[in-house]
């Protein structure tokens, strides 16, 4: 431990200047181009991590701009760590350049999108990687990086990927909480549409997003923008407006009574539902624009996992059928859950206890990570229990202390897993 914990402090400057090369890099997914599945700016975040890979003697591959990866030796992998470059929109609210990765000495703070979600922790797991081959750490198994592209747009990378490349049996990800994400709520996110002629309204940017503001003809609505699987840490923009205007138009109307402000559990949509696990179930109407005589709509669900994603679509779609509106699609992925004592979940845990001197347990989210459709995947790390990064909101931030702690904890779980 105190090998590899002097290694990543010697090299700090390096991480941290290698993070801010990638947070300037605005890697919202774009228009699709041929040899850009998601916009030349993913792809260029890509390029930039593998030329990194590549300098450090790691084994790379590029798959179609989808995805890339970096082999720690020429071992077969067992081990993958999966991580990914691509982040959502800026939005509003920040309160210097989102691009440029700034540092804050009072707080120890780097802010920048991309900081937490999840550029900082693909940092870390590449000094971790690093760390373990300069070191010259006997490996029994081969180690896989893999980069993503998509993450935060339907993961089309992953899927790409997997069509071409088996996984290893043992994957985690970095793009959630400490100690162990074992279990995550099932998704479910609908858009839904009706003829209209009333006000106009914009509202929303992203539909795994609460919204922060909500636009009319006379005013903006202004609410908190959260991530759409903890609404209860923002202020939802479009319910604050259909409260204030949604008797002017029957549809708007509808919407009010589905989607009540300051609710969150979907209760009024005839959802409602919580288990022991994964608890409260959330809705939320992220996106609400009005165009071309059309109002187009969009909600974001993540429910319990002792509910199927049948069950949920048939509740909201009906729900949603009876107020007028057509149905333009509906999608989403079953609840995941990796058993708590399976060998590799216990092996993370005793990781995460001994470079932290404390307990580690297992979790249940709503938010989706890269390994909810990969059996037996789990997220560990980057956030610490009673940290908020402000994934997805104005501000995005990792502190250098915990960049440096990801990646200690990533090596060890590399050497605990593999030599």
């Amino acid at each position: 431990m105190s090998e590899i914990r002097d290694y990543l402090t010697a090299h700090k400057q390096e991480m941290t200047d290698f993070l801010a090369e990638l947070v300037a890099i605005p890697s919202v997914q774009g228009e699709e181009e041929e040899g850009f599945p998601f916009g030349r700016e993913p792809a260029r975040a890509l390029e930039t991590m593998l030329k990194k890979c590549d300098e450090f003697g790691f084994i790379t591959e590029n798959t179609d701009n989808y995805v890339g990866s970096a082999d720690l030796n020429g071992l077969p992998p067992e081990l993958a760590v999966l991580v990914h470059l691509d982040v959502v929109p800026v939005g509003s609210g920040w309160t210097s350049d989102p691009y440029t990765l700034r540092y804050e000495l009072n707080t120890d703070k780097l802010v920048g999108r991309g900081a937490i979600d999840d550029k900082g922790p693909a940092v870390a797991a590449l000094f971790a990687a690093r760390a373990i081959k300069e070191l010259e750490l006997p490996l029994k198994k081969g180690i896989r990086l893999i980069f993503g592209t998509n993450e935060e747009n339907g993961s089309a990378d992953l899927a790409y990927y997997r069509r071409k490349h088996e996984l290893p049996e043992m994957v985690f990800t970095p793009d959630g909480e400490y100690p162990v994400i074992n279990a995550e709520k099932g998704m479910l996110r609908v858009y839904f549409s009706a003829n209209y002629s009333g006000i106009p309204v914009r509202g929303g940017t992203v539909i795994n997003a609460v919204p922060a503001v909500c636009s009319d003809d006379e005013d903006d609505y202004h609410g908190i923008s959260a991530h759409a699987s903890t609404p209860e840490k923002g202020e939802n923009a479009i319910t604050k407006f259909l409260n204030i205007r949604g008797k002017l138009h029957p549809l708007l109307n509808s919407l009010s009574k589905l989607f009540p402000h300051g609710e969150f559990s979907g209760k009024s949509c005839g959802l409602g539902f919580s288990d022991e696990i994964s608890g409260d179930m959330t809705c939320v109407l992220s996106l609400l624009n009005a165009e071309n005589g059309r109002l187009h709509g969009g909600v974001d669900i993540r429910f319990p996992l002792d509910r199927t994603k049948a069950e949920i679509s048939d509740n909201i779609c009906g729900k949603l059928r009876e107020a007028g509106f057509d149905i333009d699609s509906c999608e989403g992925v079953e609840p995941h859950c990796t058993d708590e004592n399976s060998g590799f979940v216990q092996a993370l845990l005793r990781v995460y206890e001994r470079v932290m001197g404390e307990k580690g347990y297992c979790i249940a989210i709503g938010g989706g990570t890269y390994v909810h459709e990969i059996e037996g995947g789990v997220a560990f790390g980057a956030e610490f229990p009673n940290e908020d990064g402000r994934m997805h909101c104005p501000d995005e931030f990792i502190t250098t202390e915990n960049l440096l702690k990801n990646a200690e904890i990533m090596a060890e779980a590399m050497v605990e897993l593999c030599s």
